[in-house]
């Protein structure tokens, strides 16, 4: 009868206390404590929802309240610092530290273990180069009538609805202050967007938020309003992303609120629903026309595309559409699916989409093989938080990188895992306004800016180290793994990177490419 003990203890308790307060009434309290906690058990035992409530009276919330605090219970006192679930305690720690530009160094050698596999590290140089300035820079667009000077380091898609307007504001301005770009992410360009003035990369998604009309479809008119305004620097097509890729979404109306529904062009407090796929193109070669009539209605800015990769022959059917049609998106941006700031289903944020690494090398092979690679910009996402990091990606393909949830990390995020629930205990993942006001958005905004200006600095000083002068020199060679406890490799020798023009004049020794690329279509994302 253990397990009623607390049950029993209540009830016997109450009316003990109960006696007691009948001599001296400053026990009442004692009682009516009591009495409620034999109320709450009473319930437990008469109710059939929960076989636990029943079977552990009153004793059930305990372990109700321990599982509650479980993530944090772990991240603060179980895990390592090294342990990333999904970042580590020393990745978070890096970003709290460089955003608030206080001392980063540490004492006493690494805590990563050097011999464990996968360990990767950049070789130095016996002649350090010397660089001057960390504003890394590139231009998106070579071809477009206006073209964007765009840092090689930027703030990843997130929506104004996913994350409040406080946090919203502060990374708009703190990308102001560092001359880098804020993507909007699917959600459309908010008043918190325009208020400070930072370059945007406008996201279109599935919904057409901003630039549809009351049924949904894309409107012409309402995407040229909003894609000619200056503070819009380029247009980015969504087509999947890595949290959830080929799940579309919904944000319950009771969240919809009279800013959201003005931002998305949809109607206050009724559900707004994210399609799973476009219904403005349905082929690759659409795909690549909608691309060059969006280029052309905002007045000649670099339009480009995101996506997560899935099956690797609609990848492929896109890429032989470029070559065959000759129009050419300006910039793709490969989202890893390890990548994600809001809340996925469990199996599509755990088992759904190729991680950012191998579908950053697909991409960026693809375009080598089909001489396309000098034409179009490549950017990529995926748990980017430190130099190494860019430094890592740049050197397996990408020309820059975006970062969503190290940004968040900046302006205070503190991986509480509740971005879901409305409840974010930093203010930055709400809508409820008693959470959010309570961001300091001048102080997160420097936040925002040092994160970056800091993490840039850090590239700088990997660059001088190795002997390199732009990270557009960082190649696969110049990252080494270790592959077993005596065996180290090169990116470049432990992938397969492939000639320019290879798949110009033949099918390369390459497992995906031998398998699929014959099969891919332009006329269509379905196999031969």
């Amino acid at each position: 009868m253990s397990r009623y003990s607390a049950y029993i203890a209540s009830i016997v308790l109450t009316v003990f206390f109960a006696v007691v307060a009948f001599i001296d009434p400053d026990w009442w309290w004692v009682a009516v404590v009591f009495g409620v906690l034999a109320v709450l058990g009473t319930w437990d035992v008469l109710q059939r929802r929960s076989t636990l409530r029943r079977n552990y009276p009153i004793l059930a919330y305990f372990r109700y309240g321990l599982e509650s605090i479980g993530p944090e219970m772990r991240q603060y006192f179980i895990e390592s610092d090294t342990a990333e679930v999904p970042f580590s305690r020393q990745q978070r720690a890096l970003v709290y530290q460089r955003s608030k530009s206080v001392n980063d160094t540490r004492p006493f050698g690494t805590q990563q273990d050097v011999y464990g596999l996968d360990y990767e590290w950049i070789n130095h140089s016996l002649v350090p180069a010397e660089i001057e300035s960390h504003d890394f820079r590139l231009t998106i667009g070579n071809q477009a009538q206006q073209p964007y000077s765009a840092s090689v380091l930027n703030i990843s898609a997130m929506s104004f609805g996913s994350l409040s307007a406080a946090a919203i504001h502060a990374l708009n301005e703190g990308a102001k202050r560092g001359n880098f770009y804020h993507d909007t992410g699917e959600g459309s360009i908010s008043p918190y967007h325009r208020g400070p003035g930072g370059d945007l990369v406008w996201e279109i998604g599935s919904g057409y938020f901003g630039c549809r009309d009351a049924e949904g479809r894309f409107d012409p008119s309402r995407f040229a309003e909003n894609a000619c305004l200056p503070q819009v620097r380029m247009i980015e097509i969504k087509l999947s992303q890595g949290a959830k890729p080929g799940h579309g979404g919904v944000l319950p109306g009771a969240k919809v609120t009279a800013e959201i529904a003005a931002t998305r062009g949809v109607p206050e407090g009724v559900d707004c629903v994210s399609p799973s796929r476009h219904t403005e193109f349905s082929t690759p070669i659409e795909l690549l026309e909608f691309v060059e009539r969006l280029r052309s209605m905002s007045g000649g800015k670099p339009v480009g595309f995101k996506l997560a990769i899935g099956h690797p022959w609609e990848w492929f059917g896109i890429a032989k559409a470029m070559r065959h049609t000759g129009l050419l998106p300006d910039f793709i941006v490969v989202d890893g699916a390890e990548g994600g700031t809001g809340a996925a289903p469990a199996e599509f944020m755990d088992h759904v989409g190729v991680p950012m690494h191998e579908s950053l090398m697909l991409v960026h092979n693809t375009l080598v093989g089909l001489d396309l690679r000098g034409s179009i910009r490549i950017g990529a996402a995926g748990k980017v938080v430190s130099a190494f990091d860019i430094a890592r990606t740049m050197a397996m393909g990408a020309d820059w990188c975006n970062a969503a949830r190290g940004f968040m990390f900046a302006l205070g995020c503190i991986q509480s895992q509740s971005c879901h629930t409305d409840r974010c205990p930093t203010g930055i993942a709400t809508q409820d306004p008693t959470r959010w006001r309570s961001l300091d958005i001048p102080d997160k905004a420097t936040r925002v800016f040092q994160f970056h200006q800091n993490t840039l600095r850090g590239l700088r000083d990997l660059l001088c180290a190795a002997g390199l002068e732009h990270p557009e020199q960082i190649g696969p060679e110049h990252v080494l793994r270790r592959v077993s406890q005596v065996e180290v490799r090169s990116l470049g020798a432990l992938y397969r990177f492939l000639q320019p023009g290879e798949l110009v004049t033949g099918i390369p020794d390459h497992a995906v490419f031998k398998s699929f690329w014959d099969r891919s279509r332009i006329d269509s994302f379905a196999l031969k």
